[in-house]
């Protein structure tokens, strides 16, 4: 244990109010979810009640929280590796000898506790990922340090879809800021984006109108090597573009397609013609890759995803192919939940659809939908904003961090808590798919509350010391 701090004015003040403003924020939300009266308007409060136990919660992570922060931020460097070793043991232990709940072998039950080992994987990887990337040999530029960056949250991720547990897996993805912050070239970040968007574009629209859209990008491009780009092929292909981008969700898609193919082949013979080959050597290659893709995703999406799976995606994507009674139901009455609380909300416990449960899993992953019905716009924003200024805040920290273990494992925590908070609060307006995921310090989850008080004490440690290296 480290000696308490000689420098008071080193320490965040603001990241301290910020965090537990969410943590008191969220036990008055869990409350208001959870607060059921019965027939003669008594409220019954147990220790063994969701309210009891969170409350439980909240008092030991607090106090590990403190305990956390006392801890030399050195100890955090130095023992990162068996701390991510410890967490990688218990996630596969919990494959082996874990409770399944909801579907998902991802607990441990214990005196009527459940322990989610997942959360504290995020803790370990961030920690490991950290230490990695700060040791002076490390460079994102080299392939094989890349890979190693990779497998170090990529492992606990596919431990975690064992169980099966999507949503927590997800949030691993978030460490790939870490990486673009150190250095990983954006251009990778393109083709990942580009390869989300064909993806999803390939469910959204008819594959024909896919492939048309694909060409129209390859003819623009090929038109710009031409030499001598004379008025007669600009107009061609621009009222060709134009009439293909009308006709990308009509019956004529197919006949466009087959005419800008025309197009590419005309277009790659006068290319060969001037001598330029290396283009066609690129793009080519690229288009049948993508193609190949978007064929690929549809055919997997249809079947070789669950239909549980296929229903997710559709309530994102395509509501109109959804059950309004099934798979949609959720994110309709958490919609309903969080507009008819309008401008002010309806009051503190005065939720007339969270009280009448309403909406599924109101304590946890829609527990937003709780905050916008009693809360209204105004409170769902101030929310919204409090995270903002968290995430915001944490960046400052990094940025002023003397040394790179400290900027890297501050940018990691800003990236989970963004993840977290962006796919959250999107499920419960239907902008994201329904994966399960819930809302840091506001959701109840013991563990999950556990975990992200742990990192944010190790933050505000590993600043507070800045001016003592």
């Amino acid at each position: 244990m480290a000696k308490p701090i000689a420098h008071v004015k080193s320490f965040d003040w603001l990241t301290l109010v910020l965090y537990l403003s969410l943590v008191a924020i969220g036990g008055l939300m869990i409350y208001a979810a959870e607060y059921k009266v019965d027939d003669s308007g008594i409220f019954h409060f147990t220790w063994s009640s969701a309210i009891g136990k969170q409350i439980m919660w909240t008092a030991i992570s607090l106090a590990v929280f403190v305990v956390t922060y006392f801890i030399d931020s050195k100890f955090w460097s130095t023992f990162a590796y068996p701390i991510y070793f410890i967490a990688m043991v218990l996630l596969v232990l919990v494959l082996l000898v874990g409770s399944t709940i909801k579907g998902s072998t991802s607990w441990f039950s214990f005196f009527g506790f459940s322990f989610q080992p997942a959360e504290f994987g995020k803790v370990g990887a961030a920690l490991a990922l950290a230490s990695y990337l700060s040791y002076h040999k490390t460079s994102l530029k080299v392939t094989k340090h890349i890979l190693i960056s990779c497998a170090i949250f990529f492992f606990p991720a596919m431990l975690i879809l064992l169980q099966p547990d999507a949503g927590s897996a997800l949030v691993f993805m978030s460490f790939f800021i870490i990486m673009f912050r150190e250095g990983l070239s954006p251009y990778l970040y393109l083709i990942m984006f580009c390869l989300i968007g064909l993806f999803l574009g390939s469910l959204v629209i008819p594959i024909f109108s896919v492939f048309l859209i694909l060409l129209l990008i390859a003819n623009a491009f090929l038109i710009t090597l031409l030499k001598d780009n004379s008025t007669p092929i600009l107009l061609t292909f621009g009222a060709v573009l134009i009439v293909s981008l009308i006709a990308l969700f009509t019956n004529l898609a197919f006949e466009l397609l087959i005419v800008n193919i025309l197009i590419f082949i005309a277009f790659g013979g006068m290319l060969l013609r001037q001598g330029k080959f290396k283009p066609l050597f690129i793009i080519i290659p690229t288009l049948l890759f993508a193609g190949g893709l978007a064929f690929s995703s549809l055919y997997m999406f249809e079947n070789v995803l669950e239909p549980h799976q296929q229903d997710r995606i559709n309530v994102w994507l395509r509501p109109n192919l959804s059950d309004p009674q099934g798979s949609l139901y959720n994110v309709r009455q958490s919609k309903l939940a969080i507009v008819s609380g309008g401008l002010k909300g309806k009051g503190f416990l005065n939720g007339t659809l969270t009280k009448l449960n309403y909406v599924p899993e109101q304590s946890t992953d829609f527990i937003f939908s709780t905050i916008g019905e009693e809360q209204g716009l105004l409170g769902a924003f101030g929310i919204i904003v409090i995270f903002v200024l968290l995430m915001l805040r944490i960046t400052v920290i990094a940025e002023r961090s003397r040394l790179p273990f400290g900027r890297i494992f501050s940018y990691g925590v800003a990236g989970i808590l963004f993840f977290h908070f962006f796919i959250n609060i999107g499920m419960t307006m239907g902008l994201v798919p329904v994966i399960g995921i819930p809302l840091p310090f506001i959701s109840k989850g013991g563990t999950s509350l556990l975990a992200f008080s742990i990192l944010i004490a190790i933050i505000l440690r590993l600043d507070s010391q800045r001016f003592s290296l």
